[in-house]
């Protein structure tokens, strides 16, 4: 899952989630209509706590 995050200002919006970048992506002109030309957006990938765990691990061992 997906999450888009706008940025204007000091305000943040929090949109989604979403099944795939594509589908943030396809959803963010849509929402840019409505911000200010400055207005900054990223597009964040959840993960469970479980899998960042796993994650963090393997690079680790990695590292070794």
């Amino acid at each position: 899952m997906y999450l888009l995050l706008i940025r204007e200002g000091l305000a943040t919006r929090y949109v989604g989630p979403y099944e795939s970048p594509k589908h943030a992506a396809d959803d963010l002109d849509r929402l840019l209509a409505d911000c200010d030309a400055r207005a900054r957006w990223q597009i964040h990938e959840l993960q469970s706590p479980q899998f960042r765990g796993l994650r963090e691990l393997a690079a680790g061992m990695a590292s070794e």
